[in-house]
């Protein structure tokens, strides 16, 4: 399902509903609303304005790049 709505503003924040989502520089900031999911092209978009990558790398508000953040995976050679 993909949406191309634009994410919920107001005066106050970010956010309209409650509990508001956590502003795109926390540490939590994956946890906010979904409001665009576009699988086929490897990209989402958070109410906080987030765009979060198949790759786990992110691209906050402001233009800065946060480098893919998936966990580190051990192979029998490096045991």
């Amino acid at each position: 399902m993909s949406t191309n709505s634009t994410p919920p503003t107001s005066a106050d924040g970010p956010c309209r509903h409650m509990p508001p989502c956590p502003p795109a520089d926390a540490a939590d900031r994956d946890s906010a609303l979904l409001v665009a999911h576009h699988p086929e092209q490897g990209w989402s978009r958070l109410c906080n304005g987030v765009l979060l990558f198949e790759d786990t790398g992110e691209l906050l508000p402001d233009g800065q790049i946060v480098e893919p953040h998936r966990g580190h995976i051990v192979t029998a050679a490096a045991r």
